[in-house]
């Protein structure tokens, strides 16, 4: 049994470093203000390069790394959106990221250690960096210039998705619970810089977990006013950044839909009183949904759906554009979930 076990692991670190040699890390850049949509598409953004694999170790993380692709196949089997309808992105361009990543925090990814503390993959630390690199840097650099054209679509559109992005634990100078790239924060600092009709953004996450990452960045920015509902016993427990929370519900586990959509309701009509904004970034965690192992939440599926049709309505009753990234979710039926949203928010408020 050991040999066999050794023998496995002299094969894999072989194909590991094959693939270092072969396979060479390459990616396409994208001027994301210069991205019209033609006739047929619509503002949903997608990848084939958003999954990520790690050749079958990316499953000792809880997270369903390949769930992006999943809720693709799901929208285009089920006629909801075609398969030419969506926009492709490509990544951001170093002076990009440099708009909130300082040089040397992109400097530490090259080395895998610090790849894995971020990512929560352990094993992410035996490979070389070239491989960390191809297969989850490079996904999450697609994931982050999915958000950026995403928002750069709900300007033009009134709305738009991305079926990845929403890493609202990483912030300018620290990543962390999966999160690399501060794809939100960046949103906010682009669309200031090259569209200065965009300058007060609303940010409503509703992922089962506290966005600390922007708010920590946002702490004294008085133009970001951040709605955050998670789960008060879960992780990060973030209590600086709890400070840039303006709308705060701290809730208990196992809360139930009916209870959840009620305070949400109250609280977004409490935001939209308080606060007039450019552009609402809404972070759609689906892991709030019931049996979620880390959200340890109690809400049905269908229960979801009214969450996102709540945001929408009030983003489009208010004339807000509504940019919404799908951040966590930790089931194999997470997917579905977020495919059946879709066609609600197309059929509810006949977006295409």
């Amino acid at each position: 049994m050991r040999r066999k076990i050794i023998f496995f692991i002299l094969i894999l670190l072989i194909g590991c470093l094959a693939g270092c040699v072969f396979w060479p890390v390459s990616v396409k850049e994208m001027d994301f203000k210069k991205t019209p949509l033609s006739e047929k598409q619509l503002p949903i953004v997608y990848s084939d390069k958003y999954d990520i694999t790690f050749f079958g170790l990316e499953r000792l993380h809880p997270f369903d790394s390949r769930k992006y692709s999943k809720t693709k196949n799901y929208l285009v089997e089920n006629k909801i959106v075609g398969e030419n309808q969506f926009v492709e992105p490509g990544v951001p361009s170093l002076d990009d990221l440099l708009l909130v990543h300082p040089q040397w925090y992109l400097d530490t990814l090259n080395y895998s250690s610090t790849v894995a503390e971020y990512a929560e993959l352990g094993f992410l630390s035996w490979f070389p960096s070239i491989l960390t690199k191809k297969r989850v840097l490079v996904p999450m650099l697609y994931a982050t210039g999915g958000s950026v054209l995403a928002a750069n679509l709900a300007f033009k559109k009134g709305w738009a998705i991305n079926l990845s992005g929403g890493y609202h634990h990483a912030s300018k100078e620290q990543g962390g619970g999966f999160c690399i790239y501060a794809d939100i924060t960046l949103i906010v600092h682009y669309m200031r810089k090259y569209n200065p009709m965009t300058q007060k953004f609303m940010i409503i996450d509703l992922d089962a977990h506290q966005g600390n990452g922007h708010g920590r960045d946002f702490l004294l920015d008085p133009d970001v006013f951040i709605v955050d509902m998670y789960n008060a016993k879960i992780y990060p427990n973030d209590t600086l950044a709890k400070r840039a929370i303006a709308i705060k519900a701290e809730l208990e586990p196992g809360i139930g839909s009916e209870k959840y959509l009620a305070l949400l309701e109250f609280h977004l009509n409490e935001a939209f009183n308080q606060f007039k904004p450019d552009m609402v970034i809404y972070n759609a965690g689906t892991d709030i949904l019931e049996g979620d192992p880390l959200g340890r939440m109690n809400i049905t599926a269908g229960g979801i759906i009214q969450r996102d049709e709540k945001v929408f309505r009030h983003a489009l009753m208010e004339g807000v554009p509504v940019v919404m990234l799908l951040s966590g979710g930790y089931q194999k039926n997470n997917y579905e979930v977020i495919g059946r949203s879709i066609a609600n928010l197309k059929e509810k408020f006949r977006l295409f």
